[in-house]
């Protein structure tokens, strides 16, 4: 699916760039189903409990903080959305590792440069 936002598309590039970094293997970008959006679906292989994770990662990009964090962005029903976007993924995809995780990538763009870059695991407890 296309981004309309140019702010929005930079700051997934910039976090897919990120995420690699970390080691994340990327499946897929901008998964939709009728009731949701996931910005980035990958697997975590150093969730730090010897096991892979798949994580559902939702991406909010900002040019200034003046409004509020990127993270502060994600709502209640944005959350619920990740959540049963997710299950319908891992329903669909059985063959993927069966930890969870939805986790957040926030960016924070001076132009089109990355002033800041954070990544906040498990964001619902999920």
């Amino acid at each position: 699916m296309k981004i309309a936002n140019p702010t929005a598309k930079l700051g997934e590039d910039k976090a897919c760039e990120y995420l690699k970094k970390l080691r994340f293997k990327i499946l897929e970008r901008n998964f939709r189903k009728g009731y949701g959006e996931i910005d980035i679906v990958a697997i975590d292989p150093s969730a730090g409990s010897g096991q892979e994770v798949l994580a559902f990662i939702e991406v909010k990009t900002r040019t200034s903080t003046q409004f509020g964090s990127p993270l502060e962005a994600i709502t209640y029903w944005k959350l619920k959305s990740l959540i049963k976007t997710a299950q319908f993924y891992k329903l669909t995809h059985p063959n993927l590792p069966e930890s969870l995780r939805v986790d957040a990538v926030s960016v924070i763009l001076n132009g089109n440069e990355v002033q800041n870059i954070e990544l906040t695991r498990n964001i619902t407890g999920f």
